[in-house]
Formats: structure tokens, sequence, C-alpha cells
């Protein structure tokens, strides 16, 4: 694929990816828009982004714009909550409004999250019907355990099974909330519990492990909890290097590697770290292929030209995507929309635990999420993904606007129901220095979050990976 066809592709999906954010804002603004039309409401603006605008037109008392701030969106309704601070100005010679009822307050307010919710059901219909991949990980045996790691400590062994982690019954290796990997992650306290299987051991083993986190830089997100083991799965040949010693021994892609000197091979780590072991001599490989008949081989790694320095190895890469669980699912409508609301709780409730390793700089901010976008349009079943997506970020959505926050959705209704309790509405100069000082902080949080969006995606440093080069014979 030539340069120019690689950027144009790149900047039709960084398109698809603004539109699909433009949507999703411009469908939870419409609710508001809607509703304040329905009940009769002044409405100043209605602008996607904040900040004054880069783009205005005025339709029937109406100014419609886009801002320079894309962090989001606003309907200016004066007779709700005035923000001209931070949504750039109103009109100066604007007649005093009649107030409204707190009823209508009410109704305005919670539209917007109701829209977000119903466009959130209008994608899990969609993908209930085109259905999305799976993207998830079966396995829960352990293909390989990390030499010195917390695993190899606590006495975790290649081929045991996990059954549970602190009490928790998991389901698969990783891809849902219930996996092994997920569970590590997310766990709290300072000791992870597992109740494994062995093979030719009776009654199930209960051992206790620490766990480590990658270190990062300060501009980057904090390390995730890790134990230092990986998944099982069929040691299935993906690519075969030129001239290498895999290249020689007649190994193609699509053979599996069943055993290695007569013992059973899990992952691509145990073999790498087998061949360590044994100094890189001679090893011997029981291949299956693709048809199914079975062949034996003797290797030797051997060290490339290129890149210099390495580790001798025999010349493959792993076809990882054997492990992993891609076929397209229809899950129901209200089934995506409870996931969601449980991905949801179980973040909140996360960050807000001081015993974990998750904290508030491993939100997401817009460029995080752009990114991830952009990332799931690249696979194949982007399309698929991308709407999956969809429903989980507007759920977020929705849920987030109803906190009972100033500024927030929740926060309107809030004050409404406060407002009818006391028979009176809050002071409108008030209200406006304290909408403005929470939007501040909002937009400060969304800063933050893009601020680690952004070290993580791009400070990682060190040099590119080099073509694994073999000398000829």
């Amino acid at each position: 694929m030539s340069f120019l066809s690689t950027a144009l592709q790149v900047a039709l999906l960084i398109v698809v990816v603004l539109t699909i954010f433009n949507i999703i804002i411009f469908v939870h603004e419409l609710g508001h828009f809607w509703a304040a039309k329905w009940r009769g409401l002044q409405i100043d603006r209605f602008q996607i982004w904040f900040g004054k605008p880069i783009w205005k037109k005025e339709v029937n008392g109406v100014q419609y714009g886009l801002g320079w701030i894309p962090a989001g969106g606003f309907v200016a309704l004066p007779q709700m909550a005035p923000m001209e601070a931070l949504e750039g100005g109103g009109p100066d010679d604007r007649k005093p409004l009649s107030p409204i009822s707190a009823m209508d307050k009410i109704i305005v307010a919670f539209a917007g999250p109701l829209f977000s919710m119903l466009l959130a059901l209008t994608a899990a219909v969609v993908v209930w019907k085109v259905g999305k991949p799976a993207d998830f990980i079966p396995a829960t045996q352990i293909g390989y355990v990390e030499p010195g790691s917390p695993a190899e400590k606590a006495g975790l062994q290649v081929g045991d099974t996990i059954k549970a982690i602190n009490g928790e019954t998991v389901n698969g290796f990783a891809g849902s909330l219930e996996s092994i990997s997920e569970r590590i992650i997310l766990s709290s306290g300072d000791q992870i519990t597992y109740t494994i299987s062995r093979p030719g051991v009776d009654e199930p083993l209960t051992l206790t492990s620490s766990f480590e986190t990658q270190e990062t830089k300060w501009f980057q997100r904090s390390g995730l909890r890790q134990v230092g083991i990986d998944v099982a799965g069929p040691a299935i040949i993906g690519e075969v290097t030129k001239n290498s010693p895999a290249e020689k021994a007649g190994l193609q892609p699509g053979d599996r590697i069943v055993s290695v000197d007569g013992k059973p091979l899990y992952s691509l780590m145990q073999f790498v770290q087998y061949l360590k072991a044994q100094n890189w001599k001679t090893v011997s490989l029981e291949i299956e292929s693709p048809q199914g008949s079975l062949r034996t081989i003797d290797i030797t790694p051997e060290s490339p030209i290129q890149p210099k320095g390495r580790d001798p190895m025999i010349g493959i890469a792993w076809d990882g995507s054997a492990e992993v669980d891609v076929t397209i699912k229809h899950p129901g409508p209200f089934v995506q929309v409870k996931d969601s609301l449980m991905m949801m709780w179980t973040t909140i409730t996360k960050v807000a635990d001081p015993k974990t390793n998750i904290g508030i700089d491993h939100l997401s901010g817009p460029i995080g999420i752009g990114d991830m976008m952009f990332q799931l349009l690249k696979t194949e079943n982007g399309w698929r993904r991308i709407l999956a997506f969809m429903v989980l970020f507007n759920v977020n959505l929705a849920v987030l606007n109803m906190l009972p926050f100033p500024v927030l959705d929740g926060g309107h209704i809030t004050l409404a129901v406060l407002e009818k309790i006391s028979g009176r509405p809050v002071k409108a100069k008030p209200l406006e220095i304290i909408q403005t000082a929470c939007a501040l902080a909002l937009i400060s949080l969304m800063l933050f979050v893009t601020s680690k969006d952004i070290g993580s995606k791009f400070g990682h440093g060190g040099s590119k990976s080099q073509e694994v080069i073999f000398a000829e014979d």
C-alpha cells in the first residue's frame, strides 16, 4: 500500500471518528433542544463544543454554532441556568424572561440523558441484528509463568487451570469483567488468592500471591496490576522468517508445535523460556500440520544478523488469534445496556476504592476515546465493534450526566427539586458562579485525563522494532 493511500485511509478514519463523536453529542443536546421547544423555553444557542463559536448561523432567533473547545456541547437556555461565562456570551439586549416551573426544568434536563440512552438502545438493536465479535479468550489454563514473578513465587505452574480469583469464579482469560486478567487488574487489597486445579492433583489448590505494577513516567497512567502469567493456547505458527532455522527445517504457517523435547507446549513464551533454559541448544519438536498429520524435527536456534545482539531464535511468529474467540455474537439490546451499566459501576467503584491500583488517571478523555475508536475501526469487523462501543459510550454519557453535580443535567434536576420544595428558585448570580466553577473543574479533569491519554500513547519512547534478518547459507 502506498504512502498516499495509507494517508487517505487514516484521514478517512479520523473523519469517521469525529463524525461519530459529533453525532453522540448532537443527539444528547437535541434532547434538551426539543424538550425546551416543547415546554416553550427561550433558546439562545445550540452549539457543539464549548467556547466562542468558530462557525455560527442564526435561524428563527436561535444561534447554531461550532465552538473551539472540543469537549462537549450545549443548548443555551437562560431560563434554566445562565452560563455566559463558559458558553461565550449571550444577547446583551435580551428582555427579562418569564420564570419557568421546576417541572419544566426537570423535563428539559432529563431529556438529554434520555436521548443518549435511546441512542444507546438504537445502537444495541443494530448490534443485536448484525452482531459483534466476541473478542474473548475463553481458556483459563496457564500457558506461561514468568521466572521470578509473583505467580511463580506463589507456586502457580504451567498447565494449572484457574477456577476462581479472590473467591469469585472466573470466565475466560480476558475480555470480560469476570475474566482472569480483569479480576487481577481490578483486585483490591495487598494479595490475590487463586483457586486452581492441577493435573494429577485431585483436590483444588488455594494459592496466594502479591502483584507487581509496571513502572511508568509521571506523564503516563500509573501501571496496572500484573502477576506474570499468560494464557495457554494452541502453539500455532503465524509467520516464518526467511533463511531462519524454522524455514530450513520446513516449518510453515499453520503448523502447530505440539511438544518440545517430549514436553507439552502451551504458549510461545513458554517455548522461548525453554530454549533459553537449554542454552539455545538443539531441541526436538513434534509438529502437527493443518491437515492433522504429525512429524518430528530437530531444530537449533541461531542469532540473526539483524538486529545485532539478539538472543538466538528459530525465526517464527505466533498466531495469537488462535486464542481469541472472534465469533459474531448477537446479544439482546437490554443485555448490552445491562453489561454497559455493570462495567460503568465497576469502574466507578474501583476508582473510589483506595485499595486498588485504579485511579482517575485511568479514565479516558476525548483524545483517548477517539484513539480507541480509531483503533477499533482499523480492525476486521471494526464497524461492528464501533456500534457496540456506541452502546457503552452513550450509556456512560447518560448515567454520568444524571449525577447530582452543578453543570451536569443531574445538577439541574437536583436544583429544580430543591426549588419545588422551597417554593423559590435559586438566585441567578450565585448559581452562575457555582456552575461556572464546576464547569471549569470538569474541563480541568478532562485536560488531566487527556494529558494521560497523550502521555501513555506517545510517551513510551524507545526505538522501533527492527526487521529480523538471518544470514543466507
